[in-house]
């Protein structure tokens, strides 16, 4: 099987490169990051102008219709800049619920132009890496829904116009409705996370909502989309940890000691091929990833997901703690990226489920076959 880039996704990482380098160093970074917002409408603005927020919206709705390898592509490249921008949560996983909802088309061509942005909040306290947990209630009020509940740990939440906000029905299933985040009833605690962007608590009280805010979706839907966005997650954590590698190796080559660069004592020889090692295995399972996570068998999907995740998130620890260490005191300064990746990559570690929770369910899945 040819696992090459193709020429259009050799240019779609090539552009995405040249924006971050350019338009998201750093220093700029870091400026936004500081701000009241925590993120840069000018940047998303950007995004759009690129294409990238059209990436996975279909072409009758005015996208590019993408698919998971391109966007892995996309992933790879926007990791080593730590986007603080949502396009994880709103470009990829929001999306690619509504893209199975054709009554909000013009939702999407709006998301595609960055004129507006959703957010899935779907985590509750207690889920433990559970999709399937959802305490959040729905019922009927007249014509209208009532909802009542709290999410946790919503990415973005306060930069949304609009949450998709999973609950569950009288009868037992889960509901996922369209709220606008001016909605009465709905409030957010916003807070800035370990790897600098901000989350929010959603707390629901009495929220009324038309019919109409209703998605035709089911747990099935919602579970595509999880997938789709964990397979994106494991794209992103791969380029960060390339960027990391290649950080560490050009460290260890320049940094003197003893009248000699470092890089030649053999034990650190050694933690470098080990980092190596470690990538190159998430990478292939990330590359897997990709390719399955639309796959209409959700059994094997979440198997290879599920793997995906356990072998990234050890490489994501096992790399990042490398990295510091091998910079020495210096690793752990605001002042250098490589703290910054190791934050995010920790984060990455617990996000979708984290590696205890997916090595327990590939196993259970597993003894199924």
């Amino acid at each position: 099987m040819d696992f090459s880039l193709s020429e259009e996704q050799r240019q779609l990482e090539e552009t995405v490169r040249r924006f971050m380098a350019k338009d998201y160093a750093f220093e700029k970074r870091r400026v936004i990051r500081d701000s009241a917002e925590g993120w840069s409408r000018e940047a998303w603005q950007a995004l759009a102008d690129l294409g990238l927020l059209a990436l996975n919206v279909p072409e009758e709705y005015g996208g590019l219709g993408a698919g998971p390898v391109d966007t892995m592509v996309a992933m790879n490249a926007l990791g080593p800049g730590l986007l603080l921008e949502p396009y994880l949560a709103s470009a990829v996983v929001a999306t690619a619920l509504l893209r199975e909802c054709p009554q909000h088309a013009g939702l999407m061509e709006q998301m595609a132009a960055g004129e507006c942005i959703a957010v899935l909040a779907h985590d509750e306290p207690g889920a433990r890496g559970d999709p399937g947990y959802v305490a959040t209630r729905c019922r009927p009020a007249g014509t209208d829904f009532q909802i009542d509940g709290r999410k946790c740990v919503v990415g973005h939440a306060a930069a949304a116009d609009w949450l998709i906000v999973s609950a569950r029905g009288e009868d037992g299933d889960i509901v996922l409705f369209l709220v606008p985040l001016d909605t009465p009833g709905l409030s957010l605690d916003g807070y800035p996370t370990l790897d600098g962007t901000r989350a929010a608590e959603v707390h629901l009280t009495g929220v009324r909502l038309p019919e109409t805010a209703r998605l035709d979706a089911d747990r099935e839907v919602l579970g595509r989309a999880l997938d789709i966005g964990l397979a994106a997650l494991c794209a992103e954590a791969v380029g960060i940890m390339k960027a990391a590698l290649d950080a560490t190796v050009d460290y260890l080559r320049t940094r003197q000691q003893f009248g000699q660069p470092i890089g030649r004592f053999q034990a650190l020889q050694h933690r470098a091929a080990d980092m190596l090692m470690h990538y190159e295995q998430a990478k292939s399972m990330s590359t897997l990833a990709a390719m399955r996570c639309t796959s209409k068998d959700a059994r094997e999907r979440r198997r290879a997901l599920s793997a995906a995740k356990v072998t990234i998130g050890r490489a994501a620890c096992f790399i990042g703690q490398q990295a510091v260490q091998l910079h020495g005191g210096m690793g752990m300064s605001d002042e250098l990226v490589v703290s910054h990746w190791f934050k995010r990559l920790t984060a990455i570690e617990l996000m979708f489920g984290d590696t205890d929770t997916h090595l327990q369910q590939f196993i259970e899945i597993s003894a199924q076959s």
